[in-house]
């Protein structure tokens, strides 16, 4: 569509985009429309909205998408960046009741860091709380000692 749907500027329900009901998947193609957009037109719209206000010595940016966000956040703050890639396998996704859609979970929104970083931590997240738990212990202690 020419005018693709953002929450703010489209009226739609925020709550119900952030969950993996059919109201986000009728949406969610147009939303990833409307984000290149912004992007082509401003790369960095996204990492300033998330940066915006922020005062506190450490805080989580969550669910950067592309490498132009890892680059921008890299440029901007530098080596007080900690990159962390939260991964699991496709069976636990599917137990989660994720389902792959052609033309969606392959675009660059949702496989662009898939390549072409090296994150400083990679969290595994299948299920297992305890190693959940001490996979986060570790990158909190880390944290702790950079302050």
């Amino acid at each position: 569509p020419a005018d693709p749907p953002s929450p703010q500027e489209h009226g739609l329900d925020f709550q119900r985009l952030l969950d993996a009901s059919a109201y986000k998947e009728m949406f969610r193609q147009d939303m990833i429309h409307w984000g290149e957009e912004k992007r082509r037109s401003d790369p960095g719209f996204f990492c300033r909205a998330a940066v915006e206000g922020a005062l506190q010595p450490v805080w989580v940016v969550s669910d950067t998408r592309r490498l132009s966000d890892v680059e921008w956040f890299r440029d901007v703050y530098g080596d007080v960046v900690q990159t962390v890639r939260v991964v699991a396998t496709e069976e636990t996704r599917k137990r989660r009741n994720w389902v792959f859609v052609t033309g969606v979970d392959d675009a660059e929104s949702e496989c662009g860091l898939d390549q072409g970083v090296a994150f400083d931590w990679v969290i595994t997240n299948d299920g297992d709380t305890v190693a959940l738990g001490e996979q986060l212990e570790m990158l909190l202690q880390s944290l702790h000692k950079s302050l």
